[in-house]
């Protein structure tokens, strides 16, 4: 119940997300530029993930060391999203409360990943004790998958409709009562239900460092990482410029957007399911770098777009909403899948958690960095909120930028068997 509970949240958190975007919109007459700063800056306690994993890896709460976790992050959110739903006529207020949510956010997350990892090393030790089969060891995981995607399709489907109906300060006031939901399921389990492993404090803490120190020097792991950041990093992000292009310009309905991102979480289900069905076996740097000149090649489609080549050939522009751009929002994401892989293969036994908590703040960063250097574009080709005249130049600007990536794609190995064949340190 705590993992199916935390991850639809987590899933649902896109619920009240677009109504901040039509909020700052509308009624606080915010620009493009500010939107993405905040939007950008409301993800800067992203980026300290690996420090909560070390914390609550390391110090026990009342002899507990996920579920008190789990319970404050519900908390601060509940608290951040009711206090904007009280106090929403302020931006300062607002992106203050807003971080303050992703802060909980990103605590609950860290530790329902770690007891997802802890409980599935059991399951699987359980299913080989009893020599059930492998692929029972995984049900676990795709049970918060299944709960994350549900909450997903749910607040975008139920966010496109709340938006004509309610009031933005609504929507967040309902979020944050399932948030003191989930917090009051949490707070009545203990963990000791749960029979999680428990290690000492001092220990933790220097063996989890010492460990991802140990990984991050390794070349083929600290060149895939730095490879796969700037490759985000590098791209001018104009996702605050595209949302006020859509809805003030081409006067799309928050429905049709709602339709776009359920659209793109379907494309994730499926890509997961045609990866581990059909691509597993290409090596990842081919996989990787041809996700990368599809992201370019919808940037390329959506110059026209902006154009009108669509609407002139008959093709609605809700239709290329819900399609093109929801896809080509999702597709930043796919590429993450491979490289996950493509890490805990090369991961040293024993830091695979510390080592994807730190290449997911390293991506949280790349995003942030991004969406700062798309604000700069945008100023640069003269994009406002009235004003989309150099959005076609904008967009080929960012297609070009993701393709230049791609240049030093050869810091990804191949494949991790390449690798293996060569020697390492006792240490390592």
């Amino acid at each position: 119940m705590v993992l199916g509970v935390g991850f639809l949240v987590q899933g649902l958190r896109c619920f009240p997300w677009m109504a901040v975007n039509f909020f700052l919109k509308d009624a606080l007459n915010v620009e493009p530029s500010t939107l993405q700063i905040l939007q950008n800056s409301a993800n800067l306690p992203m980026v300290a993930k690996p420090l909560y994993g070390i914390l609550s890896d390391s110090f026990y709460i009342w002899g507990q060391h996920r579920i008190p976790y789990v319970a404050f992050g519900a908390l601060l959110q509940a608290v951040s999203w009711l206090a904007i739903a009280i106090y929403s006529t302020d931006i300062t207020v607002i992106t203050m409360y807003l971080i303050l949510s992703n802060l909980g956010a990103s605590i609950a997350e860290v530790a329902n990943d770690a007891m997802v990892a802890e409980l599935g090393k059991q399951q699987a030790a359980s299913s080989a004790r009893k020599s059930r089969s492998s692929s029972s060891s995984g049900e676990l995981q795709s049970f918060v998958w299944m709960a994350s995607s549900a909450g997903g399709v749910l607040g975008n489907l139920l966010g496109g409709i709340a938006m004509d109906r309610f009031s933005p300060q609504a929507m967040f006031l309902f979020f944050g009562l399932i948030l003191t939901i989930q917090f009051l399921l949490t707070v009545g389990i203990h963990e000791s239900s749960l029979n999680l492993p428990k290690s000492t404090a001092t220990k933790g803490i220097k063996k989890q460092l010492y460990d991802l120190s140990l990984a991050l020097k390794r070349p083929e792991i600290a060149y895939s990482i730095t490879w796969f950041a700037a490759s985000y990093a590098v791209i001018p992000s104009l996702t605050g410029t595209m949302f006020f292009y859509q809805t003030q310009h081409l006067k799309i309905d928050s429905s049709v957007l709602g339709l776009s991102k359920v659209f793109g979480q379907a494309a994730m289900l499926l890509w997961s399911v045609v990866y581990n069905r059909r691509l597993k076996a290409i090596p990842p740097r081919k996989l990787i770098s041809a996700i990368q000149i599809l992201m370019a090649a919808l940037m390329v489609s959506d110059v026209m777009f902006v154009k009108g080549f669509y609407r002139e050939i008959g093709v609605p522009d809700s239709i290329y909403v819900v399609v093109f751009s929801g896809l080509l929002e999702v597709l930043f994401f796919f590429k993450i899948l491979p490289f996950s892989v493509l890490v805990a293969e090369l991961c040293p036994r024993g830091c695979e958690g510390s080592l994807m908590a730190f290449v997911m703040s390293a991506i949280a960063l790349a995003f942030i960095l991004s969406g700062y250097l798309g604000v700069a574009l945008a100023s640069l080709v003269g994009v406002t909120g009235v004003d989309f005249s150099g959005l076609p130049l904008g967009i080929s600007i960012q297609a070009i930028s993701t393709l230049l990536p791609l240049l030093w794609s050869s810091w990804i190995p191949a494949s991790a068997g390449d690798l293996r064949s060569k020697p390492r340190r006792k240490d390592e």
